[in-house]
């Protein structure tokens, strides 16, 4: 897999941090039995699964948190009244909403069957251990056909001709199943024979996927563009593909409210943001998924492009999609 020097050096600075220098000063001798196992896990993971920065930082902070809520914290501590207290302080001292209060559980989870498994931990209540609070999903945020029409059409005024390379970008996303991770890692040798073939960033999956019209025009605008390392197209970091989504679908009027209702504890909070401030880099991929979805393209084949490995993955988007099958057969009712 390759990385360009930014990615590489980020990755090198993050597992330093573990190593040498970790999280503002707290070394693991002056903690609990828990933390040096914990550092342990960081550095071997995060090694052995090439993690990116961000993953680093997750676990940065749910090592933080651990030693915030108790200093000596050990395996032995971790009890369901533990669990439950360290869920109250994420939510009453952190004021985290139920879902982020669930992944830093997933994190803490993940860390610790390492740990049993390595004969560090005996104390098995994790395993059973769940935050008692209400749940809800989270809203898939995708463009629908005649979004991307819109989107696709839409005539940039001269002042904003640099999103033009955002668009290409984020159509490629939403024509190939991608993520922008294997987007802006993708070179010109992995175009092969009419296909993508790589290995993904995020999972080391190795996917081929066949070039549609769309994939394959993109891809011939910037054949002969002078691009660094090879690339197969304009390499744009995720914050700024981010950041310039957003002013470009505000641009082309992509701003149906949408309602998201978190919970903190119990509060309910609903929100409603016009959609181009829910776009990112990864809505590229959702878009793809859920028109090829209802398209009637099988789900077992969607999987295959996308790299996804169970259909339990794949559920939220095929709910997606029969919904929206059932919206559009209710259309017939007004022709009588």
């Amino acid at each position: 897999m390759r990385l360009n020097l930014v990615e590489a050096g980020l990755r090198i600075i993050m597992d330093l941090s573990y190593r040498s220098f970790l999280p503002f000063g707290r070394h693991s001798e002056n903690v609990g039995n828990l933390f040096p196992a914990f550092d342990r896990f960081v550095t071997e993971r995060g090694t052995t699964n090439n993690w990116a920065p961000g993953t680093y930082k997750k676990f940065r902070n749910l090592r933080d948190d651990l030693v915030d809520f108790k200093p000596s914290l050990s395996f032995e501590d971790l009890n369901e009244d533990t669990l439950v207290a360290l869920v109250r302080y994420w939510r009453d001292e952190k004021d985290l909403r139920n879902s982020t209060i669930d992944k830093k559980l997933s994190f803490l989870r993940w860390f610790l069957y390492w740990a049993t498994d390595r004969g560090y931990n005996k104390n098995l209540v994790f395993k059973s251990f769940r935050a008692s609070h209400k749940r809800v999903h989270n809203k898939i945020v995708y463009l629908t056909r005649e979004e991307l029409c819109r989107l696709h059409g839409y005539e940039l005024p001269h002042h904003y001709r640099y999103l033009e390379k955002v668009r290409d970008v984020f159509f490629f996303c939403c024509f190939s199943g991608l993520r922008h991770s294997d987007v802006y890692n993708l070179r010109r040798s992995d175009i092969r024979d009419g296909c993508i073939e790589i290995t993904t960033v995020k999972t080391a999956d190795t996917l081929t996927i066949e070039l549609n019209q769309v994939t394959s025009a993109i891809l011939e605008k910037y054949r002969n563009f002078p691009l660094p390392d090879n690339h197969a197209l304009p390499p744009l970091f995720n914050q700024t593909m981010n950041r310039d989504l957003k002013t470009l679908c505000r641009l082309a009027g992509i701003d149906e409210p949408i309602r998201q209702t978190i919970y903190k504890g119990n509060q309910r909070i609903d929100t409603v943001r016009p959609k181009y401030e829910l776009i990112g880099s990864h809505t590229g991929r959702r878009t793809f998924i859920v028109n090829a979805l209802s398209l009637g393209i099988a789900p077992n084949v969607v999987m295959k492009w996308t790299g996804h490995s169970d259909y339990k993955s794949m559920k939220p988007y095929i709910d997606i999609v029969d919904d929206v099958k059932a919206r559009e057969m209710s259309k017939l009712n007004e022709i009588l």
